[in-house]
Protein backbone atom coordinates (compact mmCIF):
# COMPACT_ATOMS: atom_id res chain seq x y z
CA UNK A 1 0.00 0.00 0.00
CA UNK A 2 2.84 2.37 0.88
CA UNK A 3 4.43 1.62 -2.50
CA UNK A 4 1.20 2.54 -4.31
CA UNK A 5 0.93 5.79 -2.36
CA UNK A 6 4.55 6.62 -3.19
CA UNK A 7 3.85 5.91 -6.88
CA UNK A 8 0.77 8.13 -6.83
CA UNK A 9 2.80 10.86 -5.14
CA UNK A 10 5.43 10.62 -7.88
CA UNK A 11 2.73 10.76 -10.57
CA UNK A 12 1.23 13.83 -8.91
CA UNK A 13 4.65 15.50 -8.79
CA UNK A 14 5.26 14.74 -12.47
CA UNK A 15 1.80 16.04 -13.38
CA UNK A 16 2.45 19.21 -11.39
CA UNK A 17 5.79 19.71 -13.14
CA UNK A 18 4.19 19.09 -16.54
CA UNK A 19 1.41 21.54 -15.72
CA UNK A 20 3.97 24.16 -14.71
CA UNK A 21 5.89 23.62 -17.95
CA UNK A 22 2.70 23.89 -20.02
CA UNK A 23 1.79 27.12 -18.25
CA UNK A 24 5.32 28.43 -18.84
CA UNK A 25 5.16 27.51 -22.52
CA UNK A 26 1.74 29.15 -22.90
CA UNK A 27 2.86 32.27 -21.04
CA UNK A 28 6.05 32.66 -23.05
CA UNK A 29 4.18 31.94 -26.29
CA UNK A 30 1.72 34.76 -25.53
CA UNK A 31 4.55 37.14 -24.58
CA UNK A 32 6.63 36.26 -27.64
CA UNK A 33 3.62 36.41 -29.96
CA UNK A 34 2.94 39.98 -28.87
CA UNK A 35 6.36 40.98 -30.22
CA UNK A 36 5.20 40.15 -33.74
CA UNK A 37 2.39 42.72 -33.62
CA UNK A 38 3.58 44.71 -36.62
CA UNK A 39 3.56 41.74 -38.97
CA UNK A 40 0.29 40.37 -37.60
CA UNK A 41 -1.67 43.61 -38.01
CA UNK A 42 -0.32 44.09 -41.52
CA UNK A 43 -1.18 40.50 -42.45
CA UNK A 44 -4.70 40.93 -41.08
CA UNK A 45 -5.18 44.21 -42.93
CA UNK A 46 -4.12 43.00 -46.37
CA UNK A 47 -5.34 39.39 -46.51
CA UNK A 48 -9.03 40.28 -47.16
CA UNK A 49 -8.06 41.51 -50.65
CA UNK A 50 -7.60 37.90 -51.74
CA UNK A 51 -11.36 37.31 -51.66
CA UNK A 52 -12.23 40.48 -53.60
CA UNK A 53 -14.20 39.74 -56.76
CA UNK A 54 -15.09 36.17 -55.77
CA UNK A 55 -18.48 34.75 -54.71
CA UNK A 56 -19.38 35.45 -51.07
CA UNK A 57 -19.94 31.73 -50.49
CA UNK A 58 -16.25 31.08 -51.24
CA UNK A 59 -14.82 33.69 -48.84
CA UNK A 60 -14.49 31.49 -45.74
CA UNK A 61 -13.22 28.44 -47.70
CA UNK A 62 -10.55 30.64 -49.28
CA UNK A 63 -9.47 32.03 -45.91
CA UNK A 64 -9.35 28.46 -44.56
CA UNK A 65 -7.13 27.31 -47.46
CA UNK A 66 -4.73 30.21 -46.89
CA UNK A 67 -4.67 29.51 -43.14
CA UNK A 68 -3.78 25.85 -43.76
CA UNK A 69 -0.99 26.94 -46.09
CA UNK A 70 0.24 29.36 -43.43
CA UNK A 71 0.34 26.61 -40.80
CA UNK A 72 2.32 24.41 -43.23
CA UNK A 73 4.76 27.27 -43.87
CA UNK A 74 5.35 27.81 -40.17
CA UNK A 75 5.31 24.29 -38.69
CA UNK A 76 6.62 22.08 -41.49
CA UNK A 77 9.12 24.38 -43.22
CA UNK A 78 10.15 27.29 -41.03
CA UNK A 79 10.08 25.72 -37.55
CA UNK A 80 12.69 23.02 -38.34
CA UNK A 81 14.88 25.56 -40.14
CA UNK A 82 14.64 27.99 -37.23
CA UNK A 83 15.55 25.30 -34.69
CA UNK A 84 18.54 24.15 -36.78
CA UNK A 85 19.78 27.73 -37.02
CA UNK A 86 19.25 28.20 -33.30
CA UNK A 87 21.25 25.04 -32.54
CA UNK A 88 24.12 25.34 -35.01
CA UNK A 89 24.26 28.94 -36.28
CA UNK A 90 22.82 31.12 -33.49
CA UNK A 91 25.03 34.05 -34.53
CA UNK A 92 23.07 34.19 -37.79
CA UNK A 93 19.76 34.98 -36.06
CA UNK A 94 20.54 38.65 -35.41
CA UNK A 95 21.47 39.41 -39.06
CA UNK A 96 18.40 37.49 -40.26
CA UNK A 97 16.23 39.35 -37.78
CA UNK A 98 17.65 42.67 -39.03
CA UNK A 99 16.91 41.67 -42.61
CA UNK A 100 13.31 40.97 -41.57
CA UNK A 101 13.23 44.31 -39.73
CA UNK A 102 14.51 46.05 -42.84
CA UNK A 103 11.75 44.39 -44.85
CA UNK A 104 9.15 45.66 -42.38
CA UNK A 105 10.62 49.17 -42.66
CA UNK A 106 10.51 48.93 -46.45
CA UNK A 107 6.86 47.82 -46.49
CA UNK A 108 5.82 50.53 -44.05
CA UNK A 109 7.90 53.19 -45.81
CA UNK A 110 6.50 52.23 -49.20
CA UNK A 111 2.91 52.49 -47.94
CA UNK A 112 3.57 55.93 -46.46
CA UNK A 113 5.28 57.01 -49.70
CA UNK A 114 2.35 55.84 -51.82
CA UNK A 115 -0.09 57.59 -49.48
CA UNK A 116 1.81 60.86 -49.89
CA UNK A 117 2.47 60.38 -53.60
CA UNK A 118 -0.38 58.24 -54.97
CA UNK A 119 0.10 56.23 -58.13
CA UNK A 120 -2.32 54.30 -60.27
CA UNK A 121 -3.24 50.90 -58.84
CA UNK A 122 -4.20 48.03 -61.09
CA UNK A 123 -6.25 46.42 -58.34
CA UNK A 124 -7.03 42.74 -57.87
CA UNK A 125 -7.99 40.71 -60.90
CA UNK A 126 -11.74 40.28 -61.12
CA UNK A 127 -13.69 37.13 -61.74
CA UNK A 128 -14.91 38.45 -65.11
CA UNK A 129 -11.46 37.97 -66.67
CA UNK A 130 -10.90 34.46 -65.32
CA UNK A 131 -13.14 31.63 -64.24
CA UNK A 132 -13.98 31.91 -60.54
CA UNK A 133 -12.37 28.52 -59.81
CA UNK A 134 -9.14 29.41 -61.61
CA UNK A 135 -9.02 32.84 -59.99
CA UNK A 136 -9.55 31.29 -56.55
CA UNK A 137 -6.70 28.82 -57.09
CA UNK A 138 -4.46 31.63 -58.31
CA UNK A 139 -5.31 33.86 -55.36
CA UNK A 140 -4.76 31.12 -52.77
CA UNK A 141 -1.37 30.17 -54.23
CA UNK A 142 -0.26 33.79 -54.29
CA UNK A 143 -1.45 34.38 -50.73
CA UNK A 144 0.34 31.29 -49.38
CA UNK A 145 3.58 32.23 -51.13
CA UNK A 146 3.45 35.76 -49.77
CA UNK A 147 2.53 34.39 -46.34
CA UNK A 148 5.82 32.51 -46.38
CA UNK A 149 7.74 35.81 -46.23
CA UNK A 150 5.60 37.16 -43.41
CA UNK A 151 5.76 33.84 -41.54
CA UNK A 152 9.55 33.83 -41.80
CA UNK A 153 9.59 37.28 -40.18
CA UNK A 154 7.21 36.14 -37.45
CA UNK A 155 9.20 32.99 -36.64
CA UNK A 156 12.53 34.82 -36.59
CA UNK A 157 11.20 37.59 -34.34
CA UNK A 158 9.55 35.02 -32.06
CA UNK A 159 12.66 32.85 -31.79
CA UNK A 160 14.78 35.85 -30.80
CA UNK A 161 12.42 36.59 -27.89
CA UNK A 162 12.17 33.10 -26.37
CA UNK A 163 13.87 32.91 -22.99
CA UNK A 164 13.69 29.14 -22.40
CA UNK A 165 17.00 27.29 -22.33
CA UNK A 166 16.45 23.75 -23.68
CA UNK A 167 15.77 23.10 -27.35
CA UNK A 168 12.56 21.11 -26.79
CA UNK A 169 10.89 23.87 -24.80
CA UNK A 170 12.02 26.50 -27.31
CA UNK A 171 10.59 24.41 -30.12
CA UNK A 172 7.28 23.92 -28.31
CA UNK A 173 6.99 27.65 -27.61
CA UNK A 174 7.78 28.48 -31.23
CA UNK A 175 5.19 25.94 -32.39
CA UNK A 176 2.60 27.43 -30.03
CA UNK A 177 3.37 30.90 -31.40
CA UNK A 178 3.01 29.62 -34.96
CA UNK A 179 -0.43 28.13 -34.29
CA UNK A 180 -1.58 31.03 -32.11
CA UNK A 181 -0.70 33.83 -34.51
CA UNK A 182 -2.18 31.93 -37.46
CA UNK A 183 -5.48 31.43 -35.63
CA UNK A 184 -5.48 35.08 -34.54
CA UNK A 185 -4.74 36.48 -38.00
CA UNK A 186 -7.03 34.32 -40.09
CA UNK A 187 -9.78 34.29 -37.48
CA UNK A 188 -9.76 38.08 -37.61
CA UNK A 189 -9.67 37.98 -41.41
CA UNK A 190 -12.70 35.66 -41.49
CA UNK A 191 -14.62 38.06 -39.25
CA UNK A 192 -13.64 41.03 -41.41
CA UNK A 193 -14.62 39.50 -44.74
CA UNK A 194 -18.02 38.35 -43.41
CA UNK A 195 -18.83 41.48 -41.42
CA UNK A 196 -20.56 43.20 -44.34
CA UNK A 197 -22.61 40.05 -45.07
CA UNK A 198 -23.68 39.99 -41.42
CA UNK A 199 -24.67 43.64 -41.68
CA UNK A 200 -26.70 43.00 -44.83
CA UNK A 201 -28.47 40.11 -43.12
CA UNK A 202 -29.42 42.36 -40.22
CA UNK A 203 -30.83 44.87 -42.70
CA UNK A 204 -32.92 42.20 -44.46
CA UNK A 205 -34.25 40.20 -41.52
CA UNK A 206 -34.15 42.71 -38.66
CA UNK A 207 -37.59 43.17 -37.08
CA UNK A 208 -36.71 46.42 -35.36
CA UNK A 209 -35.43 49.63 -36.83
CA UNK A 210 -32.50 49.64 -34.39
CA UNK A 211 -31.34 46.23 -35.65
CA UNK A 212 -31.58 47.32 -39.29
CA UNK A 213 -29.74 50.53 -38.44
CA UNK A 214 -27.01 48.49 -36.78
CA UNK A 215 -26.68 46.39 -39.92
CA UNK A 216 -26.46 49.49 -42.11
CA UNK A 217 -23.85 50.93 -39.75
CA UNK A 218 -21.72 47.78 -40.01
CA UNK A 219 -21.85 47.80 -43.81
CA UNK A 220 -21.10 51.51 -44.00
CA UNK A 221 -18.24 51.35 -41.49
CA UNK A 222 -16.31 48.40 -42.93
CA UNK A 223 -14.24 50.42 -45.45
CA UNK A 224 -13.24 52.78 -42.63
CA UNK A 225 -12.44 49.85 -40.33
CA UNK A 226 -10.21 48.22 -42.95
CA UNK A 227 -8.47 51.54 -43.61
CA UNK A 228 -7.92 52.06 -39.88
CA UNK A 229 -6.47 48.56 -39.47
CA UNK A 230 -4.17 49.15 -42.45
CA UNK A 231 -3.00 52.46 -40.95
CA UNK A 232 -2.31 50.87 -37.56
CA UNK A 233 -0.53 48.03 -39.33
CA UNK A 234 1.73 50.46 -41.18
CA UNK A 235 2.61 52.31 -37.98
CA UNK A 236 3.27 49.01 -36.19
CA UNK A 237 5.52 47.80 -39.00
CA UNK A 238 7.63 50.95 -38.85
CA UNK A 239 7.83 50.81 -35.05
CA UNK A 240 8.70 47.09 -34.89
CA UNK A 241 11.07 47.29 -37.86
CA UNK A 242 12.91 50.29 -36.42
CA UNK A 243 13.16 48.63 -33.01
CA UNK A 244 14.57 45.46 -34.56
CA UNK A 245 17.25 47.47 -36.36
CA UNK A 246 18.29 49.45 -33.27
CA UNK A 247 18.40 46.35 -31.06
CA UNK A 248 20.26 44.43 -33.77
CA UNK A 249 22.90 47.13 -34.00
CA UNK A 250 23.21 47.01 -30.20
CA UNK A 251 23.75 43.24 -30.29
CA UNK A 252 26.41 43.69 -32.99
CA UNK A 253 28.29 46.18 -30.83
CA UNK A 254 27.02 49.46 -32.29
CA UNK A 255 25.18 50.87 -29.28
CA UNK A 256 25.07 54.60 -30.10
CA UNK A 257 21.63 54.64 -31.74
CA UNK A 258 19.97 52.49 -29.07
CA UNK A 259 21.52 54.44 -26.21
CA UNK A 260 20.59 57.79 -27.78
CA UNK A 261 16.93 56.76 -28.12
CA UNK A 262 16.96 55.39 -24.57
CA UNK A 263 18.37 58.61 -23.09
CA UNK A 264 15.95 60.81 -25.08
CA UNK A 265 13.02 58.70 -23.87
CA UNK A 266 14.16 58.83 -20.24
CA UNK A 267 14.75 62.62 -20.40
CA UNK A 268 11.40 63.17 -22.12
CA UNK A 269 9.56 61.15 -19.48
CA UNK A 270 11.31 63.08 -16.70
CA UNK A 271 10.51 66.44 -18.32
CA UNK A 272 6.81 65.64 -18.66
CA UNK A 273 6.50 63.97 -15.28
CA UNK A 274 5.45 60.77 -17.01
CA UNK A 275 6.42 57.22 -16.18
CA UNK A 276 6.73 53.96 -18.12
CA UNK A 277 4.12 54.74 -20.77
CA UNK A 278 5.76 58.04 -21.76
CA UNK A 279 9.14 56.33 -22.04
CA UNK A 280 7.61 53.61 -24.22
CA UNK A 281 5.72 56.12 -26.38
CA UNK A 282 8.84 58.20 -27.06
CA UNK A 283 10.91 55.09 -27.76
CA UNK A 284 8.27 53.67 -30.12
CA UNK A 285 7.92 57.00 -31.92
CA UNK A 286 11.67 57.35 -32.45
CA UNK A 287 11.93 53.72 -33.56
CA UNK A 288 9.10 54.43 -36.00
CA UNK A 289 10.86 57.51 -37.39
CA UNK A 290 14.02 55.48 -37.91
CA UNK A 291 11.97 52.74 -39.53
CA UNK A 292 10.30 55.23 -41.87
CA UNK A 293 13.60 56.83 -42.87
CA UNK A 294 15.20 53.45 -43.53
CA UNK A 295 12.12 52.20 -45.35
CA UNK A 296 12.05 55.16 -47.74
CA UNK A 297 15.78 54.72 -48.41
CA UNK A 298 15.18 51.03 -49.18
CA UNK A 299 12.37 51.65 -51.71
CA UNK A 300 14.61 51.99 -54.81
CA UNK A 301 16.83 49.11 -53.67
CA UNK A 302 13.95 46.76 -52.90
CA UNK A 303 11.81 47.56 -55.94
CA UNK A 304 14.64 47.43 -58.49
CA UNK A 305 16.89 44.70 -57.12
CA UNK A 306 15.22 42.61 -54.42
CA UNK A 307 11.55 42.44 -55.52
CA UNK A 308 12.30 40.82 -58.93
CA UNK A 309 14.38 38.18 -57.14
CA UNK A 310 11.66 37.47 -54.55
CA UNK A 311 9.10 37.40 -57.35
CA UNK A 312 10.80 34.28 -58.71
CA UNK A 313 9.68 32.45 -55.55
CA UNK A 314 6.34 34.17 -54.94
CA UNK A 315 4.89 34.21 -58.43
CA UNK A 316 5.24 37.98 -58.63
CA UNK A 317 3.32 38.62 -55.40
CA UNK A 318 6.18 40.07 -53.40
CA UNK A 319 7.40 43.55 -53.14
CA UNK A 320 6.19 45.88 -50.47
CA UNK A 321 2.69 47.26 -50.51
CA UNK A 322 1.91 45.23 -53.58
CA UNK A 323 3.30 42.13 -52.00
CA UNK A 324 -0.07 41.21 -50.65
Amino acid sequence: MSGLLALLDDVAAIAKLASTQVDDIAGQAAKVGAKTAGVLIDDTAVTPKYVTGLPAAREIPIVWKIARGSIFNKLIVLLPVAMLLDAFLPWLLTPLLMIGGGYLCFEGGEKVWHALFPHKEHGPQQAETLSAAHLETQRVKGAIKTDFILSAEIMTIALSQIEAGDALTRGLILGAVAVGVTVAVYGAVALLVKADDFGLRLIRVGRFGAVRALGAGIVKSMPTVLTLIATIGTAAMLWVGGAIITHGLLDLGWSWLYETIHHVAIDGAAATGGAGFVTWAITATLDGVIGLALGVLLIPVATRLIAPFIGLFTGGDAGGGEAH
